[in-house]
Parts: C-alpha cells; structure tokens; sequence
C-alpha cells in the first residue's frame, strides 16, 4: 500500500461545524452544537478516505512566532465566540476517542505543522511514493501544493491540486507566497503593499520573477503609483512574506511513526458519545448496543462508521438538509385527536432530528393570546393539527335545534406533555417562523411553560439574506420560494361582521390551514438555510439574528413599569396646551374652525390669507402636511407654526398619553411593547404596540412623557447609550485619519470638522462653526444635497455648496466610500454593512431621477444605519450571558435607537454600569473606539 499521510486542518473543522449548527447543550449545560459537528464530519471522512497515517492538527494559542515579526498579525480577529471556548477542550477529547493523532505546538500554527509533517512524510517515503492529503481550503496551504502534495476541499470533497491553484492565484503553488505578500491579508491584518490586489499581484510576479526581483525593478515602473506604493512599503512585503511563508522546519510535536492509523477503541468513542449526549450518532455508528470492553479490538473494518452527511448546509443531529420532493402536495393533512395517532409525528421527528411547529391563537399578543392549537410538520407534505380548545361553530344551533358538542379534542396537559422531551431535546431542531410570538406563547405557565430549543427562524433566515428586497410574512415568501399561495386567514374564518375566531373553525378548515402553514414553514426552511453560507449570510443569522430570539422574549415578557397617575397629569396638561393654542390659532386666522381638518386649514391658508406655495392634491384640496407647513414657517409665517406645535401635542396625546394608560398591564402595571424584528431595511429594530421607539427626544413634551417610565421601588432605570456611532462608522469605513484621531483622543468631533473644513484653529472654532460642521457631519451620512443643507443652516445655495465641497476636500475618504457604496448598489442591487449583511437597495436603477437620487441616498446611509444595528443587537445578545456571570440582576427593558435601558437594584448600580459600558464598548472592532454613556434616574427622563 502507497503511504499515505492524511493531515485534517482541525481548525477549519471546528468553527465550520460551529457555524453551520444550531445551539446544542449536554444536560449539564455545556455547550456541544460543535463538538458535535466535529465528530459528525470526522467520522463521515473516515468512511470514505483511509490513509496509513493519519492526524488531526490544532492550533493552540494566537501567540506564535509572527507575533514578534509583527505585533499586529491577526490582531483585529475578534475573540471566539463564549459557547465555543468550552468546545476546544471536548473537540480534541473527540480526537482521542477515535484514535487519531492529535497534533499541536506552543509557538506554531497549526499551517506551520501541516508544512512540516508534510515535508517529513515526503522526505521518508519519496522512493516509495508517499502521498500527503492536507484536507482544508484554506487558501494559505496552498503554498503546499506539489507532486506528491494535494489538498481536499472538506465541504465540495475535490482535490486542489496546481491548476486549482493556478486559477485561484494566477500563479503556480511555488509563487503563491510573493503573491500573497504583496497583495496582503486584511483577514490576518497581513499589511502588503497597499494598492495591489491579488490579480496585479499575479501579474507582477509573473513579469518579474519573485518579490526581491519586482522589488529591485520597482524604481523602472511606468505606473507611477504603483511604482511609489512599491518603493514606499517595500519593506512591509518583505515583513508580509515572512508572515505568510509556512515553516516547513518547524518542530514535529511526535514522530511521523506515531501518526500511524489505528482502530478505534469502541468503549472509549461509545462512552465519549454518552457523556456528549450524542444518542443518535451511537446508534449510527454501530455503538448503541456495543459492550465491548474498554481497549477491545474493533470487529468491523477500520473506520467503517456509517454516518449522516453533514454538509454545510447542516443543522443538527440526524437533520437532512438537501431540498424536499417538489412532487410532495401540500395536503391532505391529519387532525389529530388521541394520543396514540400524535406518536408518529413524534417518532419521525426524533429520527428525521427536525420538527417544524406552528401556534393558532385568539390574539396577536403573544403575552395574552390563548393557545386554540398546535401544527406540527415532520416532512414536506406530512403535517398535522392538533386542536385543543375549539368549539361548535356558530350559528350550528337555535331555540328548536340542540347545538352540536364541541368536537373531540386531546387534554392540553396531555399535548403539552407529550411534546415537553421533543421540544427541549438538543437533537432534535425546531423550525418557526417568527419563532419569538410562538416561543411567547408556548413559554407562558397556562401552556405548560414549554422551553424549547434549539431553534431557526425561516423568517430571520430570510431576513438575515434580503433585508430591504422584498417582506418576510410567510404567505409572501412561500409564494416567493414555493410557488405556492397558502390558505388565506380571512378564507376560514371569514371578515367583517361575520368574522369568527378561529376557535370557532370547523376541524377540517382548522386542520388544512394550520397544519399547511407548518408544513410551508418547513419547506421553507429546506429551501433558504441553504443559501446562508453561499450569500455569507451564516454568521449573521446565527451570532445576531437568532440570537436576538430569547432576548427579545424576555425583555418583553419584563417590560417597563408606567406611572399612570403622571401620564394623567400629563395628558391634563397636553390638553390644557391645546386649547390656548386653538385660541391663538383662531386669533391668527380670524376667525375659529377645525384645526384638525385639512381641508379646513387648507382654504384659511392658501384661498383667505393667499399664503404662497400652496398646492392642490388629486382630491382638489390644498395640501397641509408637515412639510409644507414647516416650509411656511421657515418662512416666518405664525400661523402654520402654531399648528405644527398643535398637531404635535395632539399626536403625542393620543399616541403616547391615552395610548400608554390603555396599555398598562394591570397584573403588574407594567407597558410590554412588542419588538419586530424584520421590518426594516437597515437591520434596526421597531417596536410597536406600544411604539417606544419615536418618543421625542430632545423636546420638552418627549422629556415629559419619558417621566411616566419609571423604575420599582428599589431600583433605579439605567440608560446606556451609544456616542455618535453613526459618525463612528463612517470615519471607520472611509478611514478618515483626522476623524479616527479626534475619536481615538476623545475630541468634540463637530469642533473638529469644524477646524478642518473652515481651517481654523480650534481655539477659534465658535457655536456657530460648530453648528454648521455638525449638520454636515450627520447630515452627509443621509447623503444631504446642497440645497438641504442650505435650507438647514439658513442660507444660500451656493454657500452650501461651498461647504460641502470643504468638507470633501478635507476627508477625500468620505467622498470616495459614498461614490463606491453607490457604484455598489448599482452594480449588486445592495450594499454591505461593516459585518457584511446585504442590505438591498430598491430603485438604484431607476430611470427616473428623483426615484434613483432618493436610492443612490438610501445605499450612502443604509451601512451607517445598518451598522449602528448590528452593533447594539451584539451588544444586547452579550448582555444576559455578562450580567449573569458578573453575579448581577440587572434586567434589559427597551432598546431604542443606539440606547439600551435597563432596570438595576440601587445596590448594584455601579457594578452593572461597569459591566454594560464594558460589553457594548467591546462588541466590534473598528478604527475608532466604541464608547457609550451611561445614565441614571428615578425615570426614563433622569437617566437619558
């Protein structure tokens, strides 16, 4: 038999496995979803390539011999994520259990081992014809490549040999590192030579050789700035290559002889897979029954495992993933009513490891609704409803006619039961679609208090890929992904005066749309978590999105305690405004009418006091909305002023005075706003029922009602808020060294704009100055013309102008990030925040101007907006995990905008200030630091 070396890149292994699954935990707590995945794909490899040495390599630490070539080698590469930090240790005890050799080394990675062993294995069996497999894409192995030495892509299962190489680098495997040194790495923070991109770097090469020969012919280059960049930072390239050239001499940690394939002991792998909790892969693997004893030969052949594939689309244990039977109808489905006919739904999910659910209710809150029924879906096609509370249909009996009974139903406690193991077993995967109403509902005591995990969100996973392209209902992206139109909700149970609850639904009409609507969930979920790691949309979904879920929950489960007797006063006062300024509006007019209307206010403004500007709508009435009244009173007119100020109490009176009292829980006199989580374009969230999030902030009627909010006896509200993050982000995208600066030393940053693009010194720089620069400075992130900044700062056109063009002048870096994120939205329907979610962009290619110009804003804003998102939603899924550990009883109630609020004992204040600052400062890396303020009071208006 040919040696042959098999060296596994067991790095690679696990953060893929961690990825592509779900969150598992062992029922003592610990985290396994990767551990899992690990053992999965290491033994799915070992039914289908066997070598005679085999080892799975490790790296050990971030600290190796590069760091002291370059102390900012992989130094931006954020942190592991906590769940996976207690997996490192149980993925090599994974290793050991299937004897194979683990390999690893203080001061080397992982990279480093793989080139030496190689040239080793090679250097001992070259007469004979030793093979060496490297399995891993990493691009950086594939310096590698030579006779004898190929390397195996564990995802596509295809060798990478010279031409993979050659159409990957545009070089041949022995040129790979001057190509690398020169274009640099900014995922390893390799610097290179800034300018030059792989496929220049490709072409220089070629011309000239190698690094030094490029490097001692730069001064002859025609191009003048690529001559430049190569003098200037010829060093650096020389720095880059060391850092990317693998050590091929460094220390082997045991001899080539050790790596020799041995069998598995069985009562060692079996006993690893008990501890882990893996019951399905004991089973798969042939263990479940096996008793041999620990160290006793195995009886099959080496490494004969038969194993699930888990490709990278995979979610959890036994879970496939390829795309369901489009030949499976959608219906009929079973009405389940006894036990015994629930158990094969049960059954087939426990051995499919999926299970898709959906909840019917009497009500969209989900803190109130009552549970009427419960769908279940085990494979496309196979679905059914269990009802648990209907009744007779209305109408069905009068005076002469006994009503029908109420049909035959299953006990809640005995569904509830029944389903209680399923739902919290790790192996099994749940499948929702706006999971947090359904976990709400399930969570609550009057349903059984049912935990259940782990889960995904079709709604979030298509969220997560096409935020701003199109909605995330279900029905809609059915019809989107499916080409099929579920059930409409009004078809069974009819609109109108005649509309009946669902409770009321015939079982027949109640079992085909609701157990439909599971089985298109789970359809669903096989057509789009695919597509997550092919769009590079994975680690969204699973580090922010999915995470977000039980957070949410609790925060609105928790929500905000109201002082009623304050929003009485206020309303009392709201109201008291209003009507002296009816009377001053009255006075202005000349004569009273419905300030309320319109119309009304419409024919007093343009046809009595002939005010200019008026226009008339399709109706022939004249428009009165906001805009046209502010312009009016830009312009110095009194009357639309006072309506403005009018519309703005009676708004905030019915919103948020009358509003907030009618939604006062009174079990605990507490408000629980409702949070959505795939509505807007940008990845923020919104909050509705009530709406906390456009309470306003900086004027005395906002300040007002955020009084009402108010914190338990004992307890103080704490407001942590993010500083000018949008501004952030952008010196952060378009690099800006003046603005990095001035962030970095903690400088007013309007104050310094305002000495940049006036060029004065900041001594000099007045209220004024400031004012200007910091209009400019927000308002260029939603791409403000000339003529909006004008109309702004209250002058003309040509200034504005001016200004701006200051600005662009001064940080050419914000100017050349907005022309790219708009060239970018042209080019790919969307733009990327700094953490790479798309956010599409609709009508960037429109013909007519002011619909494009109103897109080309949208693209230059949404990554700003998009990124502050992100930011605050890592933040909130660090949050809990942080406050537990520091031993504090902090609860998050809202967040809003870049503010998260949280209700705190007045005994733990200082700690759990500490602790948030510390989370929200350090959830991202950017050029800038993060900083948040921290705020305190009785109220939500003391602590902002």
């Amino acid at each position: 038999m040919t040696p042959h070396l098999i060296l596994v890149d067991g790095s690679g292994y696990i953060f893929r496995a961690f990825h592509a699954l779900p969150p598992m935990t062992r029922p003592d707590g610990v985290p396994v979803n990767a551990v899992f995945g690990f053992t999965t794909m290491l033994g799915n490899f070992l039914t289908k390539h066997v070598g005679t040495h085999l080892a799975v390599v490790f790296d050990t630490s971030r600290v190796t011999f590069r760091s002291t070539i370059y102390p900012d080698y992989k130094a931006h590469r954020p942190e592991p994520p906590p769940e996976l930090v207690p997996q490192f240790a149980l993925i090599r005890e994974a290793t050991d259990a299937f004897g194979i050799a683990r390999v690893e080394q203080e001061g080397f990675e992982a990279d480093d081992l793989i080139a030496a062993y190689a040239r080793a294995f090679l250097a001992g069996h070259g007469a004979a014809g030793g093979q060496v497999t490297i399995v891993s894409s990493d691009k950086d192995l594939m310096q590698l490549v030579r006779p004898g030495v190929q390397l195996l892509d564990p995802i596509k299962q295809k060798p990478i040999r010279e031409p993979e190489v050659l159409e990957k680098f545009g070089v041949p495997p022995e040129k790979v590192v001057d190509v690398q040194a020169l274009a640099g790495d900014s995922t390893d923070n390799v610097p290179g030579v800034p300018g030059i991109g792989i496929k220049t770097a490709a072409a220089l090469i070629l011309e000239y050789g190698d690094l030094e020969g490029l490097l001692a012919a730069a001064p002859q280059i025609k191009q003048p700035k690529r001559r430049e960049a190569l003098i200037a930072h010829a060093e650096l390239a020389r720095i880059s290559r060391r850092l990317v050239l693998l050590d091929e001499h460094a220390p082997l940690p045991a001899p080539v002889e050790a790596l020799a394939t041995r069998p598995p002991e069985p009562g060692r792998l079996a006993a690893f897979l008990r501890d882990q909790g893996f019951r399905s892969l004991l089973g798969r693997m042939g263990l479940e029954a096996d008793t041999a004893p620990e160290g006793a030969p195995v009886s099959r052949p080496r490494h004969s495992f038969q194993l699930p594939e888990l490709g990278a689309e995979a979610t959890t244990s036994g879970a496939a993933t390829a795309a369901p039977a489009e030949a499976a109808p959608f219906g009929p489905y079973e009405t389940i009513t006894s036990l015994d006919a629930l158990a094969p739904y049960l059954e087939a999910a426990r051995a499919g490891g999926l299970l898709a659910i959906d909840t019917e209710t009497d009500s969209l809150d989900a803190l109130n609704a009552a549970l009427v029924g419960l769908s279940l879906a085990v494979a496309p096609g196979r679905a059914c409803y269990i009802p648990l509370r209907h009744g007779p249909p209305p109408g069905t009996g009068d005076l002469l006619t006994e009503a029908p009974a109420t049909p035959a139903q299953l006990p809640q406690e005995a569904v509830v039961e029944a389903l209680r193991p399923l739902l919290a077993d790790p192996a099994i995967l749940k499948i929702l679609h706006n999971a947090k109403y359904d976990l709400e509902v399930l969570g609550r005591p009057e349903h059984g208090a049912l935990a259940i995990a782990p889960v995904d969100d079709t709604m979030l996973i298509s969220y997560s890929m096409d935020a701003g392209r199109h909605g995330h209902g279900m029905d809609e992206l059915s019809l989107r992904h499916l080409g099929h139109r579920p059930i409409p909700f009004d078809e069974v149970t009819g609109t109108g005066r005649t509309r009946i609850t669902f409770a009321q639904v015939a079982l027949d009409k109640a079992t085909a749309y609701a157990a439909e609507d599971a089985d298109v969930t789970l359809r669903l979920w096989h057509a789009l978590r695919p597509r997550l790691r092919a769009e590079q949309s994975l680690a969204l979904y699973e580090q922010v999105e999915r995470r977000m879920v039980p957070v949410l929950c609790m925060m609105e489960r928790t929500g905000i305690k109201v002082d009623g007797a304050e929003l009485a006063r206020i309303g009392e006062d709201f109201s008291q405004r209003m009507v002296v300024l009816e009377r001053e509006i009255h006075e202005l007019a000349g004569k009273p009418f419905n300030v309320g209307s319109p119309k009304q206010l419409g024919e007093i403004l343009f046809d009595e006091q002939k005010l200019p500007g008026g226009k008339r709508g399709k109706n022939g009435a004249w428009g009165t909305d906001a805009a046209v009244l502010e312009d009016l009173a830009a312009r110095g007119h009194e009357l639309p002023r006072r309506v403005l100020h009018w519309r703005q109490l009676a708004k905030l009176k019915s919103t948020y005075v009358e509003g907030l009292a009618a939604q006062i829980d009174t079990r605990d006199g507490r408000v629980h706003t409702d949070f959505s989580m795939a509505v807007t374009s940008t990845g923020r969230l919104s909050s509705t029922e009530p709406n906390l999030q456009n309470i306003p902030i900086r004027t005395e009627e906002g300040v007002r009602i955020r009084r009402a909010f108010v914190a338990e006896p004992g307890h103080v509200l704490l407001a942590a808020d993010y500083s000018q993050i949008e501004l952030r982000l952008l010196a952060h995208l378009a690099d800006v060294p003046s603005l990095r600066e001035a962030f970095a030393k903690g400088e007013d940053i309007h104050s310094r704009t305002a000495a940049d693009i006036f060029h004065l010194a900041p001594e000099a720089v007045d209220k004024e100055a400031r004012r200007r620069a910091k209009t400019i400075n927000f308002g260029i992130i939603y791409g403000m013309s000339a003529f909006g900044l004008a109309a702004r700062l209250g002058i003309g056109p040509g200034e504005a102008r001016g200004i701006i063009d200051a600005y662009f002048a001064q940080y050419p870096g914000i100017l050349e990030e907005m022309e790219r994120l708009k060239a970018s939205a042209r080019e790919t329907g969307y733009v990327l925040t700094p953490f790479g979610r798309r956010l599409w962009i609709d009508g960037i290619q429109a013909k007519e101007q002011a619909r494009r110009g109103n897109a080309e804003r949208a693209a230059i804003n949404a990554p700003f907006q998009g990124g502050a998102a992100e930011i605050i939603k890592r933040a909130m899924v660090r949050m809990p995990a942080a406050l537990k550990a520091a031993g504090l009883s902090a609860r998050m109630l809202l967040q809003v905008h870049d503010e998260l609020l949280f209700e705190v004992p007045e005994a733990e204040v200082e700690q759990t200030a500490a602790c948030v600052r510390d989370v929200m400062e350090g959830v991202a890396q950017l050029r800038v630091p993060l900083r948040a303020e921290i705020g305190t009071g009785a109220n939500w208006a003391e602590a902002h």
